[in-house]
Formats: C-alpha cells, sequence, structure tokens
C-alpha cells in the first residue's frame, strides 16, 4: 500500500466555507439528479461542468501508472474525468449509479460495472469519493473487489484527527457515512487485502473553515 496524492492537480479554493446543511438538502443528494449535479449549492455541486479541470489530473495518471492502456473509474460522475483520460490516448471506462449523471456526461458510461471485468483486470482503478459514502460492510467488499479488477489502484478515503475535524467535514459532506482515524483506515485496508494507493481527505486537505 502506499499513501499517494494522485489529486494533487486538481484545483482547490483558498478555503471553503461549511454553511448549514438541512436534513432536506441530505435527502435530495442522496438521489444524486439534477439537485445534487446541477440544483443548489446547499444540496450538492451546484453546478457539475466539464471546465478542463480534469486535464491536469489526467496527465497525471497517464503518468504516475505508465504504461497505462485500460483505465475504469467507479463513481465517475458525469464521466469527465474518463474522457480527458481518453483524449490521452487511454482506453477508459466509467461506471456511474446516477441516470442523471450519465445522461448529462459524456457518452458511454456504464450504469454497473461488468463482472467479466474480473476475469480481465485492469491497469488500473479508481474510486474518488465513493468507499466513504458506504457502510463499512459495503466499503469493504468494495475494495475487495477493486483489488480482484485491477492491477493497481486509487482510493480515497474520509479521516478526521480531532472532534472538530470530524464534525466540520460531517457538515461539509452530503454524502459520507464512514469516517474513520488514519489508523482504522490502515486497519481496514489490511484487513481487505488491499494493495494499491490511497488518500486520505479531511477538513485541512479540502480547506474547510
Amino acid at each position: 500500500m502506499r499513501e499517494f496524492n494522485l489529486l494533487r492537480s486538481y484545483p482547490q479554493p483558498d478555503s471553503r466555507k461549511v454553511g448549514d446543511r438541512t436534513i432536506g438538502d441530505r435527502i435530495l443528494a442522496c438521489y444524486r439528479g439534477r439537485d445534487f449535479y446541477d440544483g443548489p449549492r446547499s444540496c450538492g455541486y451546484g453546478g457539475y461542468i466539464n471546465d478542463g479541470r480534469w486535464g491536469a489530473v489526467a496527465t497525471d495518471v497517464v503518468n504516475d501508472y505508465y504504461p497505462l492502456k485500460r483505465v475504469l473509474q467507479l463513481n465517475c460522475d458525469k464521466g469527465f474525468l474518463v474522457h480527458e483520460l481518453e483524449k490521452q490516448g487511454v482506453s477508459a471506462f466509467g461506471v456511474e449509479s446516477s441516470s442523471y449523471a450519465r445522461a448529462h456526461g459524456v457518452v458511454g458510461i456504464l450504469p454497473s460495472f461488468n463482472p467479466e471485468w474480473i476475469q480481465n483486470p485492469f491497469d488500473l482503478v479508481i474510486a474518488i469519493g465513493l468507499i466513504y459514502t458506504m457502510n463499512l460492510s459495503n466499503a469493504m467488499e468494495q475494495i475487495r473487489v477493486m483489488e480482484r479488477m485491477g492491477h493497481k489502484n486509487f482510493i480515497t478515503l474520509a479521516t478526521y484527527r480531532t472532534k472538530e475535524d470530524y464534525w466540520l467535514f460531517k457538515k461539509w459532506s452530503l454524502l459520507a457515512t464512514l469516517i474513520l482515524k488514519r489508523e482504522e483506515w490502515l486497519e481496514v485496508l489490511k484487513h481487505c487485502g488491499y494493495t494499491g494507493d490511497y488518500w486520505f481527505v479531511d477538513a485541512e486537505s479540502l480547506r474547510l473553515e
């Protein structure tokens, strides 16, 4: 396993103000439909468009995991990273459960993964913002499946150092359900036999205040 920031080129604001989000906002976000992607900022992205910011990330993916032929991204939203990888000559696939994101994103996003992929693993499987939206049992199963589907893997994990950090992240994130300390995540990854890369996402890295 390696702690590695594959998202280092993704632009970050100087700070993110954590506002009050209601249970109504969280209910709408759970559907991951228009409200979540292109509705008010209180219940999602506030307009998720392809403004080119994933291009630099795609370049890092290609360089960091060279040689790279086939890539799979789980929870790919509208598929902007998949699209940028394809522009760089990579055979990239995206899986997204949201029918709205599939309909308003790049062409060819799949609603679920193909079991045959386990028989023909990818060079790299990416899961950004996915694992920590699950309960622990489902998260462990997803990690194990990724380990079988990819020769290499990259995942992001929600974490905290203090109680203040925990609640700041909890207030900011609409979908996070599994926020663990770093040592707890490492124990989970070891239990699952995970050998890929991971990056911790927390209040500090997101510049929450």
